[in-house]
């Protein structure tokens, strides 16, 4: 039998990690809310407001956002954050909470959007301390997606003539140098996450490394 998730598996998938990401960030104090993640200079509720916007514009919206902003996808993606962004941190999470069921989206394979679940929320939780991870199958399904393609990061790029393997899963992929971590690290990496590579062994990962330092 595959271990290939369907499609309603994996959006099935994504709602379990929304909800267990919502209830963490229900406990959060206002300092929190305002750290920056690693996101580059968005703080962890403009993180939360971006998987708003990202669970609750459809195809034909996103395009004439992307229009409106004259392909500034920065600009496009501030806009609609700002949409979801409530007046306190209070008001951003519950917002999050109302799309959590979400199956809106734009274009691309479900697992990209399944990712945009899993590496946001290790973007919050690793600057917070938080030690939730995402399950092996959630994981998983995205390191499979990451490493077949480039989508909007440069994941299939990072791992190039590498023989990528996790440590507690099955995901394991290409040929040459060895580069060793948990599903969870390799995701990461290849999403672009700097502070992931260390977390990373073997004679390829300094080579991921710094094709994380180059992006």
């Amino acid at each position: 039998m595959s271990d290939v998730l369907s499609r309603e598996a994996l959006w099935a998938t994504a709602r379990a990690e929304r909800v267990a990401l919502a209830d963490e960030l229900a406990a959060l104090d206002e300092a929190q809310w305002a750290q920056r993640s690693l996101c580059g200079r968005w703080t962890v509720e403009e993180v939360v407001a971006h998987l708003t916007a990202a669970a609750s514009v459809g195809r034909l919206r996103w395009l004439a956002s992307v229009l409106g902003a004259r392909f500034d996808f920065d600009l496009h993606n501030d806009r609609r954050l700002a949409e979801q962004r409530g007046a306190t941190p209070h008001e951003t999470l519950e917002r999050f909470r109302r799309v959590v069921g979400s199956t809106t989206s734009t274009f691309g394979p479900t697992a990209a959007w399944l990712g945009e679940v899993v590496v946001h929320a290790q973007d919050i939780r690793r600057p917070l301390g938080l030690e939730r991870t995402p399950s092996i199958e959630a994981a998983t399904a995205v390191a499979r997606f990451y490493a077949q393609r480039d989508f909007t990061v440069a994941s299939r790029s990072t791992i190039e003539g590498l023989r990528v393997e996790a440590t507690d899963g099955p995901f394991a992929t290409g040929d040459g140098p060895l580069v060793s971590g948990t599903t969870l690290a390799l995701t990461m990496a290849m999403a672009g996450r700097r502070s992931y590579c260390d977390d990373l062994t073997g004679p390829g990962a300094p080579a991921v490394r710094d094709r994380c330092a180059s992006a």
